[in-house]
């Protein structure tokens, strides 16, 4: 993919996570109310946080995902992460992630990212599939990707292993035709402006 893509919506910057954040990172993600739905472990050290970056370079080189980091654009503090996980790009399909600081809950900031990362990926990459996993409680995630136009496909049964236990999870998914159209306020649908894939 070359160099490391860097968006921007109203409020954000979504940048190449950096061990400058590290510090960020780990406090986001050794919350308890954070981590209650990620389908991985709390972060336990600051140490963790460097390999998790790390992790996240490598995968890019590879193709294998991008994660990005949300940066304020008013403060310039790191509040989460969004990326595109198992990317493929032979077979033009890759799923969605994100994780937001509870202080920043509830303001539209992750629906806003993901917007972006949305349109680049069919857009700029050619996706034509993003899916998404998430935990049939997570009511907050799942009203998001509802909201974004994903459809949710079924059950994965004991798909996930956290806190030392298999949890189920949902799959949802968005193909580009249903992301070029969208609904107006009115109900109609309206199509929305395609970026040239680059």
């Amino acid at each position: 993919m070359g160099e490391f893509p860097k968006l921007e919506t109203k409020r954000l910057y979504l940048l190449q996570v950096s061990q400058r954040y590290k510090r960020d990172l780990y406090e986001i993600l050794s919350l308890d109310e954070v981590t209650k739905y990620y389908g991985k472990e709390n972060l336990e050290s600051i140490d963790e946080a460097t390999d998790l970056i790390d992790n996240f370079y490598r995968l890019f080189q590879q193709n294998r995902s991008i994660r990005w980091g949300m940066v304020l654009k008013d403060t310039e503090q790191f509040i989460g992460t969004v990326g595109l996980n198992n990317l493929n790009l032979l077979n033009k399909k890759g799923e969605i992630g994100y994780e937001l600081h509870p202080t920043y809950w509830r303001r539209g900031i992750t629906s806003e990212a993901v917007r972006e990362v949305l349109s680049y990926a069919f857009n700029k990459l050619g996706l034509f599939r993003i899916g998404a996993v998430t935990f049939p409680e997570n009511i907050a995630s799942n009203q998001l990707l509802k909201k974004m136009g994903f459809k949710q496909e079924g059950l994965l049964r004991g798909y996930l292993h956290q806190n030392n236990q298999s949890h189920d999870a949902v799959m949802h998914s968005l193909l580009k035709p249903e992301w070029t159209m969208t609904k107006n306020e009115d109900g109609k649908v309206q199509e929305r402006i395609q970026l040239p894939i680059i």
